[in-house]
């Protein structure tokens, strides 16, 4: 048997040095792979209609045909579908003087084409008609440079992890492009090629496109997703673009006031329900004035405080209450705060001002009536020790008949006013408003119910229930909601209207969310206050609408054609959602529970949310 010769020094280290050359040339070449070496997938499998990537599906889709006309938005629903897909478009510019040659090449033989049917007697083609108005009206535009003209690709790649679920993606989109009469097909042998195309290389592989003006490519802008689902906050709904929630804090926005608009049996008091428990359960207090007697069965479940106001009732709101502030600032200018708000209450009390025939403005009291009423208050207050000096505010404040006794006894128009507001001292009125508060704000939810009041003492009822709320927001700063309901019978008197609008844009002061609701959206928004405070309110939701009044919400919320459509049209619970500048297509969803908790309708035994107004 051989021996193995045993090598030398100097052979064993020529061969460590030989493995270590190698190991260096090794670790060289590695390093000079390239970025796309590292993100490239191992393997690729090409099929006529399909590819695999890994444990991926994908197929790519291209857009042929178009409609005459496009609407901005028309990409939004592919955009905001909830499925995986890949967008990508190409647009070339294409010179103007080309386009008018071929166009004016193009129109001669439409209009060719017309004269030879004219002479063989057939019928009109209203479509060859319209592509020669079309054609002549691009020229028109383009010769005056107010048009250009591109060619534009789109192409969709669609991802799933099965070919079933690809194709069910694929029937997804087709039918959302189908019923806008926009046209797709499969890439066909052409995956490859559509791959390519779809990665972010700028490689348009495909070269399907189609000529459009500079209106027709603005309508495509992809950037429409609309998202409004927060960390924090609480769910409103579900987004219908995407299927996502939107769940929002509205004291996150510049101003947490919110307006809902809808018809009855839309389920604006559903959703402003829903809002107020789910708001509750993270925190806020949550105050109500309520002149249907809506909210009873919520203010029950959840143990809050229901005040029914009528002239039976033992319930007692004095007007002349001023709030207990800390802030100094605030102190100091209690008085006077509340000596305005006084002078707008009795003048809604006197009649409030009126409207003559001529469209004049009649004041509820003239300048010398102003002027005694104003000198009868201050002296009012001074009688029972309460004067511009906090310390003294803490004194029992005076009622309307201490006013009553002052200005009876006044020179001038005094004992004129003093007999006009008779009726709220000793005469049909009496009791409810002329003596001191028995009331006590001291529950996470208080309903105000005025259902039983007369309707001529409800505007009066809303505008001093509203002030009581107020004076208590001030004296503590807390997480609040206010839900002021049928806000239209406020808006029907100047005086009670800019009280509600002094509360809109002093409610983010004092940590206060203001809700107005409303059914009647014309008076609403015919007057220079009820579109003060949609202004002065972040957030805004539109149910659905009568058709007379969806004219005068898209002027103000500038919708598009398919929103104004839609907004008489929407099923109950559904509307849009307006939140700063984002808006979106939302459901109202609540669970059993919840509902259970909210609707006051029998329909709810259905389980429709929110059937009702």
């Amino acid at each position: 048997m051989a021996k193995k010769r045993q090598l030398t020094a100097a052979e064993i280290a020529a061969q460590n040095e030989a493995m270590e050359a190698a190991e260096i040339q090794q670790a060289f070449e590695q390093g000079t792979n390239t970025l796309r070496d590292l993100i490239s997938p191992s393997a690729i499998e090409i099929h006529s209609d399909y590819f695999r990537l890994g444990n991926k599906y994908g197929r790519t889709m291209y857009v042929y045909g178009y409609p005459r006309m496009l609407y901005t938005g028309w990409l939004s629903p592919i955009i905001n579908i909830d499925e995986v897909l890949d967008v990508s478009m190409y647009i070339y510019p294409v010179e103007s003087a080309v386009v008018m040659k071929n166009l004016r090449t193009k129109v001669t033989q439409l209009e060719a084409s017309m004269n030879v049917n004219m002479e063989k007697g057939k019928v009109r083609d209203p479509e060859l008609e319209a592509a020669i108005t079309d054609a002549e009206e691009l020229r028109d535009q383009l010769q005056v440079g107010a048009e250009q003209f591109f060619r534009f690709g789109l192409y969709i790649t669609l991802w799933a992890d099965s070919l079933d679920e690809m194709k069910f993606v694929q029937q997804k989109i087709e039918t959302i492009l189908g019923q806008q009469m926009i046209f797709s097909k499969v890439a066909n042998s052409q995956q490859e090629q559509g791959l390519n195309s779809i990665t972010p290389q700028c490689t348009d592989q495909l070269q399907i496109r189609r000529n459009m003006n500079t209106g027709a490519i603005s309508t495509s802008f992809p950037f429409t997703s609309a998202d409004l689902t927060q960390d924090k906050g609480i769910l409103y709904g579900v987004n219908m673009h995407n299927n996502g929630l939107v769940i929002f804090d509205r004291f996150s926005l510049e101003n947490a006031n919110m307006v809902v608009f809808a018809k009855s049996g839309a389920g604006k008091s559903f959703t402003v329900k829903l809002e107020a428990l789910r708001s509750m359960m993270i925190g806020a207090e949550v105050v109500i004035i309520d002149p249907e007697n809506e909210y009873q069965k919520l203010s029950d479940a959840v143990g809050g405080s229901y005040i029914r106001l009528s002239l039976n009732s033992d319930v007692r709101i004095n007007p002349f209450d001023l709030p207990k502030v800390i802030d100094s600032e605030d102190a100091n200018d209690a008085l006077r705060a509340n000596l305005v708000t006084l002078h707008g209450l009795f003048r809604l009390m006197l009649g409030g001002n009126q409207v003559s025939s001529g469209g004049q403005v009649v004041p509820a009291l003239t300048a010398a009536e102003e002027a005694d009423l104003d000198q009868a208050l201050i002296d009012t207050y001074a009688r029972a020790g309460i004067t511009s000096d906090p310390l003294t505010h803490q004194s029992t404040p005076p009622t309307i008949l201490n006013l009553y006794d002052t200005l009876l006894h006044m020179e001038g128009t005094g004992p004129q006013l003093a007999q006009r507001l008779r009726k709220y001292t000793t005469g049909t009125f009496a009791g409810i408003f002329s003596q001191q508060s028995n009331i006590d704000i001291n529950n996470q939810m208080v309903v105000f119910n005025i259902r039983d009041l007369e309707d001529e003492l409800r505007p009066v009822a809303m505008y001093i229930v509203l002030s009581h709320i107020w004076n208590i927001i001030r004296a503590e700063q807390k997480k609040r909601l206010l839900i002021v309901d049928e806000a239209w019978q406020l808006m029907q008197h100047e005086d009670s209207a800019n009280f509600l609008f002094s509360l809109a844009k002093r409610a983010r002061k004092y940590y206060l969310g203001l809700t107005t609701v409303t059914q009647d959206v014309e008076d609403f928004m015919s007057t220079k206050m009820g579109r003060a405070i949609v202004g002065n309110s972040s957030l805004q939701l539109l149910l659905k609408q009568n058709v007379s009044a969806v004219d005068v919400l898209s002027d103000v919320f500038k919708l598009t054609e398919e929103e104004k459509r839609r907004l008489s049209n929407f099923p109950v619970g559904q509307g849009l959602f307006f939140a700063g500048s984002n808006h979106v297509h939302i459901q109202v969803i609540a669970s059993e529970t919840e509902e259970g908790l909210i609707t006051t309708n029998p329909a709810a035994k259905t389980k429709i949310p929110g059937q009702e107004g």
